[in-house]
């Protein structure tokens, strides 16, 4: 549990870093997201396969591709940071706000993959997720995490944006869930 409160606390700091870069940092760290997904597509759906026992690894790479690849043509575009539309007639301007910390629970059916499109639409809308994987998939998605970790720091996302309980536990998930500074489950 101490651990799920160490990585919320570096996923605040992160997050408030991450919320005062512009679109074009944003999307150039969802991008390295992405490609980081696809390049490593064949080996999280080994070790997906590998860890739980679910499915056929060609079905997990293409899902893998898709919840990388996929998921950022579908958002590449949509604008995130700042003011998002202005309509001056009725004096109305709706403007982007991160929620802040996102507490992403992953299954064992698919945990490279949805961890993949959850970091992913996670710092497109400006905020940082910690993940809390299944016990019987924690290798492939921890891997999945360090992955995505070691692509967005490269592309000048903070430390701590993306993150994973290393022992998942029905306590540590608990303390994620019910953590103050986390906004969304």
């Amino acid at each position: 549990m101490q651990e799920v409160r160490e990585l919320v606390e570096a996923a605040k700091e992160a997050q408030k870093e991450l919320a005062n870069m512009s679109q074009s940092q944003v999307d150039h760290i969802v991008r390295a997201i992405a490609d980081a997904g696809v390049r490593n597509a064949r080996r999280l759906a080994e070790m997906a396969h590998e860890d739980t026992g679910f499915g056929k690894v060609e079905d997990k790479i293409i899902k893998n591709i898709f919840g990388s690849r996929g998921v950022y043509e579908y958002v590449k575009d949509m604008k995130t940071v700042g003011e998002l539309e202005r309509d001056e007639e009725k004096k109305v301007r709706t403007i982007a706000v991160p929620v802040g910390v996102i507490a992403g629970l992953v299954p064992s059916t698919n945990p490279t993959s949805t961890a993949l499109y959850k970091a992913e639409i996670a710092i497109k809308a400006g905020n940082a997720i910690v993940f809390s994987p299944h016990p019987s998939a924690a290798k492939c998605t921890l891997k999945a995490a360090e992955v995505m970790r070691d692509a967005a720091l490269a592309a000048g996302a903070p430390e701590g944006v993306i993150s994973c309980i290393t022992m998942p536990t029905m306590g540590a998930t608990n303390e994620l869930m019910h953590c103050r500074e986390v906004s969304v489950i």
